[in-house]
């Protein structure tokens, strides 16, 4: 997206920044850096608003694509940066979004349909900001209590970083979703609505990212400094990311989304289709390669868009 080849450094001008990569507004927002910093250098600036500049460049390197290695986080820093982002996500662009949803697909024709998007993207909003009050509340005292000296028991930052998900899947489910299957003749407030949705995802992986290059590393290092004789677990966690293919449903796999859409478990479906948990198992895994569908929501709007189920069957609980 830039056009500065090389990475950013200390003497560059903030306002350079910008215009090389938009995207380095939210990383100065959630540094609480104020604006109206004239042709003052990435330093001076950091410097007047009392934000470290070595996290600071790491993490404005990192989301350009630039080689951000040579920059130490502090900790404090990151984990402030961390938060704030959160407040964005959960106070901000969701409730955004679902303003936008609401006013998009308000549609009488469709209404039943549009009741399950919304319910679908609640549910997702619910797993993030559960996920991100889990990281404030959980792994950031943790970490705190690990500068600090305190006991913090045997949990470790690789248990937390094995099982992290950057959250963005479930998005691009909807986004999909929208985009392939639902239908409507006016798309302005619904392209509005999905533009952000995609910027969302999109900030959604790169927060990801600094949490898994930037502070999770800094904690294994401050682990290996103050715990000695753990068992310290290097890796980090990557996202396979899947080009989304159309392929055709066979009978079989139409029965299992229907009853899928139905609420009912793989025993359930097993008995009703006379099948073995094994062969449902193996059906929706077959469905979710074909469609890129993972959560039964998703699954349930697809089979009410593609009328292969009456809404009136549809267990809305």
């Amino acid at each position: 997206m830039g056009v500065k080849a090389s990475e950013y450094v200390p003497q560059d001008k903030m306002r350079d920044l910008i215009e090389d990569n938009n995207l380095m507004l939210l990383v100065i927002s959630r540094f609480g850096i104020q604006f109206g910093f004239g042709d003052s250098t990435i330093n001076e600036v950091c410097r007047n608003n009392g934000v470290d500049c070595q996290t600071f460049l790491a993490v404005a390197n990192l989301i350009a694509g630039k080689n951000y290695t040579a920059y130490t986080v502090s900790l404090p820093a990151i984990i402030e940066y961390l938060k704030r982002a959160h407040t964005y996500f959960s106070d901000f662009i969701l409730p955004t979004i679902r303003r936008k949803l609401i006013e998009a697909i308000n549609c009488n024709d469709v209404n039943d349909v549009a009741f399950l998007i919304l319910k679908f993207y609640d549910d997702y909003t619910v797993e993030v900001q559960n996920h991100m009050k889990y990281e404030n509340d959980t792994i950031f005292v943790y970490v705190e209590k690990l500068m600090r000296g305190l006991p913090t028991g045997k949990f470790n930052i690789s248990k937390y970083s094995a099982s992290h998900d950057n959250g963005s899947q479930k998005l691009k489910e909807l986004k999909d979703i929208v985009i392939r299957h639902y239908r409507q003749p006016n798309n302005d407030l619904l392209n509005s609505a999905l533009y952000d949705i995609i910027n969302c995802e999109n900030d959604l992986i790169s927060h990801s990212e600094i949490e898994e290059r930037l502070f999770v590393p800094a904690v294994m290092k401050l682990e290996k400094s103050v715990v000695t004789g753990s068992d310290q677990t290097q890796g980090s966690a990557s996202d396979a990311i899947q080009s989304a293919s159309v392929a055709v449903l066979s009978d079989r796999e139409k029965d299992i989304i229907k009853c899928v859409a139905k609420g009912m478990s793989n025993k359930e479906i097993a008995d009703a289709l006379f099948l073995s948990i094994h062969t449902v198992t193996t059906h929706r895994r077959n469905i979710t390669a074909k469609l890129q569908i993972h959560s039964p929501a998703g699954l349930t709007i697809y089979a009410i868009i593609n009328n292969l189920i009456d809404i009136a069957e549809v267990n809305l609980q």
